[in-house]
Formats: C-alpha cells, sequence, structure tokens
C-alpha cells in the first residue's frame, strides 16, 4: 500500500493529480492508516498510468473513468454490455473528430511538395498509418 506521496512519486503526477482523481472516482482508496492517511494499492499505479495515456490522446476524465469502470467490471453481462456500447459511441466520437481533422489537413498537406509530403508521412508510424486508411475506408 502507498500513501499519496509515495504514490505520486511513483506514478510520476502531484499529489493534487492523485486527490482530483480520486474525488472523481478514477482512483480507490483501499484503507486508511491509523494516523489517518489513504492509502492506495499497487493496481493504482496502473490505473494511473492508463488514465495518462488516455488524457495524452485528448480523452475527457469522463470517458477515461467509463473506460476505467469496464476494465473493472466483473462478469456481469448487462453492465458489460452497456458499458461496451458506451464506448462504441466514444470510439465513434474519437473517429468522428479525427475525419474532421483528416478533412481540415488534406488540402494544405496535398499543396506541400512531395519531399515535405514523405518527410510528414515518414513521422507517422506504418499502424498509425493503417489505422488512418481503415478510418477513411469506414467514414467513405
Amino acid at each position: 500500500m502507498f500513501k499519496i506521496g509515495e504514490l505520486a512519486k511513483i506514478a510520476d503526477v502531484s499529489k493534487r493529480t492523485i486527490d482530483y482523481y480520486t474525488q472523481m472516482g478514477l482512483l480507490h482508496v483501499e484503507s486508511t492508516s491509523a494516523s489517518n492517511y489513504r492509502l492506495y494499492s499497487v493496481q493504482s499505479i496502473e490505473d494511473i498510468r492508463f488514465i495518462e495515456t488516455c488524457k495524452a490522446v485528448n480523452m475527457c476524465l469522463n470517458d477515461i473513468k467509463d473506460r476505467l469502470e469496464l476494465k473493472r467490471s466483473g462478469n456481469s453481462e448487462g453492465k458489460e454490455q452497456e458499458m461496451l456500447m458506451k464506448q462504441a459511441e466514444i470510439l465513434a466520437k474519437h473517429m468522428k473528430q479525427l475525419e474532421i481533422e483528416i478533412n481540415e489537413l488534406k488540402p494544405i498537406f496535398d499543396r506541400l511538395n512531395e519531399d515535405s509530403q514523405k518527410m510528414i508521412a515518414n513521422q507517422i508510424s506504418p499502424q498509425s498509418m493503417a489505422l488512418m486508411q481503415s478510418i477513411m475506408i469506414l467514414i467513405n
């Protein structure tokens, strides 16, 4: 079990961030110590890393909370189906946003010379390129 300061140091976030995540229900306090310190489990480290990864792709905290609840859910099939439907809606929203961004950037990209286009294309991993192509197929 970790006190908030220990967890913050291990997860490389501030104590304030952990407080906020706890208040939002993203992190769970496992117990409190005799001195009334909140104690967090090892799972909290994984949860924080998951949260930070989701934030890096601009996912809002409410969507992250839903995703965490899905990960934590037991074998309740009805709840899992409901959570998966929510996640499908979130993915659809993200795909729509990507479509908008691609449509905005495509004309600018097309105006670049071939060397610049290749340089930019090389910055995008093969997986990202495949994902973008898949998204373009899905939205067209």
